[in-house]
């Protein structure tokens, strides 16, 4: 069986790649289950802001790019133009749409993919862009042990992640500023959530458990909220393989539909109008044997579909269909 060779390009100081970020879902998948995959064959260049890309011609079958954007990329590469080798990039944050656009022609790039959904992709993008949505991120061996669910905190709800920040002054900027990207906006029902008595919470950096510790907050807790405004986050596997019974906001806006997640069967699915009657519901009988069934059956259907080695057949794929 003949390898496909990529060269994987970013910029050396890429904090994402590092395994020191306080999220290392990036990393795990890129520099570590990529690696496993003996159908493929990764050469990193880690490039300073200017890489000559002419090195590439005639060694490789694809170059895979970090990201459509100037964020932990070179800010140049110089000679991709002339090379008959298909590019793929993993997109960008999508609130930088309009600025990374500008390098789909520059660095001739043929696909996208990240674990947007399509729709969302192509809100942003235009619609000849071409795009494949990979769910990566989730790597198993961090939910192998597990604290039993019985002998979690079952009183209270988990709620972690970025918020917004809820000040007159705040909001007043932000809707002059920045009306759509701002971090109330993006997490509008988890931000709300924080109002409630009930509801443990606990910032992205203001605690220990960052990068691959994550999982250890996780299982503190019976039940925990994975909330998202415009589309689904690699948080929401993470709490599922953590075995939390997940309050997991599914609507039409952020289009969750697409991971398959039932509720009352793998997921309790919540908005804006029905979380704190979902939420009061369990925490009226917290030890009801329905709420474990519920989050083992999430655990079980995420681990099943959502692996980053999954995830890396996926691409594995793509760059198949485009040699």
């Amino acid at each position: 069986m003949k390898q496909i060779k990529i060269a994987f390009i970013y910029h050396e100081d890429n904090v994402y790649l590092s395994g020191k970020h306080y999220d290392n879902a990036y990393y795990n998948f890129f520099m570590k289950e990529l690696r496993n995959n003996e159908e493929i064959k990764i050469k990193d260049f880690p490039t300073k802001e200017i890489f000559d890309a002419s090195v590439l011609k005639d060694k490789f079958d694809i170059i895979l790019l970090w990201e459509n954007s100037d964020y932990g990329m070179p800010s140049e590469i110089k000679g991709i133009q002339e090379l008959d080798i298909p590019v793929i990039a993993k997109g960008g944050d999508i609130a930088g749409a309009k600025e990374s656009i500008k390098f789909h022609e520059k660095w001739k790039i043929n696909y996208y993919f990240h674990f947007f959904h399509e729709d969302f992709f192509h809100e942003q993008y235009p619609s000849n862009f071409k795009y494949k949505t990979i769910i990566f991120g989730l790597e198993p061996r961090l939910y192998e042990k597990l604290t039993p669910y019985e002998k979690r905190i079952s009183n209270k709800i988990l709620n972690s992640g970025n918020v917004g920040n809820m000040k007159i002054t705040s909001r007043i900027i932000n809707r002059i500023r920045n009306p759509k990207w701002n971090s109330l906006e993006c997490y509008k029902l988890r931000t709300k959530c924080n109002n409630l008595s009930y509801v443990d919470y606990t910032h992205t950096l203001q605690h220990d458990y960052v990068g691959d510790r994550y999982p250890f907050l996780l299982q503190k807790y019976c039940a925990a909220i994975a909330a998202s405004t415009y589309n689904p986050l690699v948080k929401y596997l993470e709490i599922q393989a953590s075995g939390c019974l997940t309050f997991m906001e599914i609507t039409k806006k952020n289009k969750g539909e697409f991971l398959g997640y039932e509720d009352e069967k793998t997921i309790i699915s919540i908005n804006e109008n029905n979380y704190i009657e979902k939420f009061e519901k369990y925490l009226s009988d917290p030890q009801n044997t329905k709420w474990k069934k519920i989050a083992d059956a999430g655990r079980e259907y995420t681990l099943k579909n959502f692996t980053n080695k999954k995830a890396v057949e996926s691409l594995i794929d793509l760059m198949k269909n485009l040699l």
